[in-house]
């Protein structure tokens, strides 16, 4: 857990300094920005003073009259040092004295020749500062320019410390966020930590433990389902339990009966060839009751395990019916139980396994056989509809209760009726209907009957 409480703050963190960051680099660039832009407007509107007084009372005479004697005008507008530059781009004054020789190739300047205001930004003498150029007009003519230097050290301080400024506060933010950070963390973390310990109980033994569900989100729905999931396998583990008592049932009373007769069978006193006759007879019957569960429970392994494949043939339907009919009629005249199968004249053919169809009809009318009694009736029906067979099996007998219903195709269900055999068949049934891609329902009423529909296309079904 420590390790997912450390990623998530660890990711809440990256995001959070990421995004101070990012913001902090927008505010002092807007920081920056607003603090040149305002030197560079206060430079500006000095400047365009300078020339406009320059137009107004100097433009009579010419520019280097002025510098000899009217100089101070322009100092006397701006603590910037002043520097003015001739049509020919030389400096011809400059209020620090420096005067370089040649020409002044500068952008700022020769945009103020062109009858523009110049801007710059850039190192002069080892110092970083702006410049502002703005023509000087005389008879509207451009006869020079005039140029403001000022230094941005000051500035740059100024915009330093709103800086550290910024930056103090986003570590503030980082820290506290850093805190939320763990706290939101631990809102996940903890709520895992109780689904993480119920399931360690789970894994075990303890199914009786349950995880609390705290909220209506992912790990709510995690609480949900692995109370599902115990919920589920302590009740397949009842019927697990129930199965193995019912099989060993059914087990130990044809065993019994086999055992009895065949100790009896080798004592001299009870050779006489009706009594051999009997009891061979009956261990043969009890034998072929254990083959059957033992086939079936063989079915079920294979079925679970997914080793089951269906041998796909076409199958003459009119034939199989009739197959049924004949096998099962002398059970229902033994039983007597009306029982009956219905067909259309002509019924198209079906392809898929003819041994596990089989099969899955004579288990369902053996169900129908054992919980309906004489004087009953079972009908089998069959319709075409549409791209498929529907298969209709109805009998009068006991019926199935409603809370019984939705578990009788469960695997190891048995139920509570004392006809019930060892919860499999059905179960059997309902797999060989998903390999061969139908459907299997089942409705039923007490002391009413039991309907149960089979759903198949004529198609190939599935190979398993």
């Amino acid at each position: 857990m420590k390790g997912i409480r450390a990623r998530l703050t660890a990711n809440f963190m990256v995001v959070i300094i990421i995004t101070v960051t990012i913001l902090e680099v927008l505010l002092i660039y807007t920081v920056r920005q607003n603090y040149y832009g305002s030197l560079e407007g206060s430079l500006t509107n000095q400047i365009k003073i300078s020339a406009v007084l320059y137009a107004k009372y100097f433009s009579d005479t010419s520019l280097q009259e002025n510098v000899l004697y009217n100089v101070d005008a322009f100092w006397n507008q701006s603590n910037a040092e002043v520097e003015i530059v001739d049509q020919d781009s030389h400096i011809v004054m400059d209020s620090l004295g420096v005067i370089p020789a040649g020409n002044v190739d500068v952008n700022d300047i020769q945009d103020a020749l062109n009858g523009k205001t110049g801007r710059w930004i850039g190192t002069l003498n080892g110092q970083k500062v702006m410049a502002v150029a703005y023509p000087l007009t005389a008879n509207n003519q451009i006869v020079g320019a005039l140029r403001f230097i000022t230094s941005l050290s000051a500035v740059d301080q100024d915009i330093q410390n709103t800086a550290y400024i910024f930056i103090s506060i986003g570590l503030v933010v980082v820290f506290i966020v850093g805190f939320i950070s763990i706290f939101l963390a631990n809102t996940i973390i903890v709520p895992l930590k109780e689904v993480t310990e119920a399931a360690q109980e789970m894994a075990a033994g303890n199914f009786k433990a349950r995880s609390e569900k705290t909220h209506e989100d992912e790990i709510g729905k995690l609480s949900d389902t692995l109370n599902y999931m115990a919920d589920e396998i302590v009740k397949k583990e009842q019927l697990k339990n129930d199965f193995i008592s019912s099989v060993s049932h059914e087990l130990r009373t044809p065993l019994t009966s086999i055992m009895g007769w065949a100790i009896t069978l080798q004592n001299e006193k009870f050779q006489q060839k009706e009594m051999l006759n009997d009891g061979l007879g009956i261990i043969a019957k009890e034998s072929e009751r254990l083959t059957h569960m033992v086939e079936e429970l063989l079915d079920f392994s294979k079925f679970v395990s997914g080793r089951i494949k269906l041998q796909n043939e076409e199958i003459n339907m009119v034939n199989l019916m009739e197959y049924i009919h004949k096998q099962l009629t002398p059970r229902a005249v033994r039983e007597k139980v009306n029982f009956t199968v219905q067909y259309p004249e002509y019924l198209p053919s079906l392809i898929t396994d003819s041994n596990r169809l089989k099969q899955l009809f004579i288990n369902i009318l053996d169900n129908a056989f054992n919980f309906t009694s004489a004087g009953g009736w079972i009908t089998f029906n069959v319709e075409i509809q549409n791209e498929g067979f529907i298969f209709t099996i109805t009998d009068t007998g006991c019926g199935i209760a409603d809370d019984e219903l939705p578990m009788v195709k469960e695997k190891f269900y048995k139920g509570k009726s004392s006809r019930s055999k060892n919860g499999i068949g059905l179960s059997i049934c309902e797999e060989i209907v998903n390999l061969m891609g139908g459907t299997l329902e089942i409705t039923s009423e007490v002391n009413q009957g039991t309907v149960v529909v089979i759903n198949l296309i004529k198609g190939a079904s599935s190979c398993g």
